[in-house]
């Protein structure tokens, strides 16, 4: 991660024969001209590196200029000049961070539709398939039932039913099959 120096604190001035080139390197900061030379080197691939964080190009466009802008008005405060791609990247990622942030919530404050809803109609044949179903069940074997019902109404997996209820896990698959077996049967019977 780049290091960005603070604001430099007022120092005593010394006299001009007594200072060196690293005290000049770090007044200077990264020069505009040395800004203008990575823009050309690497837009691209910073504009890829965006592309991998977001979906639409206008949007990587827009955070790739936001993100020289940021490094330009900043520029006096990037210690080594070599550091400014790095710096560049890191804006990069965290502005894209920002963007989809802003979608995120922006998807979270639309107005959700109002459901489809069932007809008075559908309703009623869904309250008797359902009770044709419980009825049904009462019909079967406990072991089949309490298989069934951890297998598809608690939605287990089959080794989690066998560890539930204490069987082997083909034991659990043939009560499985059987129950679901008897319970077809029942339903048709029931039509």
């Amino acid at each position: 991660m780049p290091v960005i120096a603070p604001w430099p604190a007022a120092r005593p001035a010394r006299p001009l024969g007594q200072r060196g080139d690293t005290d000049d390197a770090m007044a200077a900061g990264t020069t505009v001209d040395h800004l203008t030379e990575t823009y050309r080197a690497h837009y691209k691939s910073l504009l890829g590196l965006a592309a991998l964080l977001l979906d639409d190009t206008a949007s990587c466009e827009d955070v790739v200029q936001e993100a020289f802008i940021r490094v330009h008005s900043a520029r006096k405060r990037v210690r080594d000049p070599e550091k400014t791609l790095a710096y560049l990247r890191q804006t990069v990622v965290n502005l894209s961070r920002s963007a989809l942030r802003r979608r995120i919530l922006g998807l979270k404050l639309l107005s959700k539709p109002m459901p489809d809803m069932a007809s008075a109609e559908e309703g009623a044949y869904e309250q008797l398939e359902r009770d044709e179903l419980i009825k049904s069940m009462r019909g079967l074997q406990r072991r089949q039932r309490e298989v069934l019902v951890l297998r598809y109404f608690a939605d287990m997996t089959e080794a989690q039913v066998a560890e539930t209820l204490g069987l082997s896990l083909g034991s659990v698959k043939a009560y499985g099959s059987r129950g679901i077996a008897a319970l077809r049967t029942a339903m048709e019977a029931a039509s």
